[in-house]
């Protein structure tokens, strides 16, 4: 069974893991696109993409093109004689020539089971949606998004304390392990795509940072939800003596009983490791916050000095 020729597209870190993996294998990468360098960061320098780093130190024949739009990029992939394209988290969407060009066409890895979530942020909706299991699809790119036919898909339950950032390592992994697969079986001659289905499509908006405000209405469910969802990105936050208040971590407390007419939004108990705030069904216990501008603090040292008991937030 022969290797094959990869090009590879990726950028953020899910990519580099991807990269790092197909870097190990059999298979031989002669060519690496990722977006130009960008600001990153609190002080906003500029810097490389962690493909680019790993690129670099493998010594990769790499190209970082402003636009995929012009025949350069396309002129590259084709000198590099590639059999197969992989993209992973490029950022930006390929035009159909240049998917076509190499000898398989192109794949990518999406990390949720398509036909559900589609599009940006499939990790975050999975978490906010309350889905019990996600996963890794191999899928055979084409212009639409994200609706290429399927070449394989792995999946992984979600847990009830699982955060985004804890699923976004668990499927690179994931996503590293089903694209060697299916390199191999590519190279075999024995996979073959199959179309996603019709029912069941649904799209991963992009996060945007008003979504990660806290609405104390809302019912704890949602909110357990909401805090995991934007962990580690933008971080669900409320409001404390005027000032922003991120809730890192929080879980869905045991019974307790509390004052039934007290408003959304008030701390109706503190707890040695939570404050517990009235939701507009049920209660949420926060176990660790982050004032603005100071470190995370978990609830103990928190409510220390303070009177909590009473008091609203939101």
């Amino acid at each position: 069974m022969s290797a094959l020729s990869v090009a590879f597209a990726g950028t953020p870190e899910f990519a580099r893991t991807v990269l790092e993996a197909v870097l190990g294998s059999r298979h031989r990468i002669v060519a690496v696109f990722t977006r130009p360098d960008q600001p990153r960061g609190r002080g906003r320098h500029i810097a490389a993409s962690p493909v680019k780093e790993t690129a670099l130190a493998a010594h990769l024949p790499l190209s970082q093109p402003a636009t995929l739009r012009g025949g350069a990029a396309l002129d590259e992939l084709r000198s590099a004689r590639a059999d197969l394209l992989v993209v992973v988290a490029y950022g930006l969407i390929l035009p159909e020539a240049l998917l076509d060009a190499p000898r398989l066409g192109s794949v990518n890895i999406h990390a949720s089971l398509l036909p559900r979530w589609r599009g940006a942020a499939p990790i975050q909706r999975a978490v906010l949606a309350g889905d019990t299991h996600t996963g890794i699809t191999l899928m055979q790119m084409q212009a639409a998004l994200d609706a290429g036919p399927i070449l394989l898909q792995r999946s992984i339950r979600i847990g009830a304390a699982d955060t985004s950032g804890d699923l976004h390592e668990a499927l690179a992994q994931l996503g590293a392990r089903t694209l060697l697969e299916g390199l191999d079986a590519l190279a075999a001659g024995t996979l073959h795509a199959i179309p996603q289905p019709q029912e069941g499509v649904s799209y991963a908006a992009k996060i945007g940072k008003s979504e990660a405000i806290i609405d104390w209405h809302r019912s704890a469910v949602q909110l357990d939800r909401q805090v995991r969802a934007f962990n580690p990105w933008p971080m669900a936050e409320t409001r404390f003596e005027g000032d922003q208040l991120r809730v890192i971590s929080a879980r869905l407390p045991e019974a307790l009983k509390t004052d039934p007419a007290a408003t959304p939004g008030t701390v109706v108990a503190v707890l040695d490791d939570a404050v517990v705030v009235k939701c507009g069904e049920g209660s949420l216990a926060l176990t660790q916050v982050q004032r603005a501008g100071r470190r995370v603090l978990a609830a103990r040292e928190f409510v220390l000095g303070r009177t909590l008991l009473g008091q609203a937030l939101g």
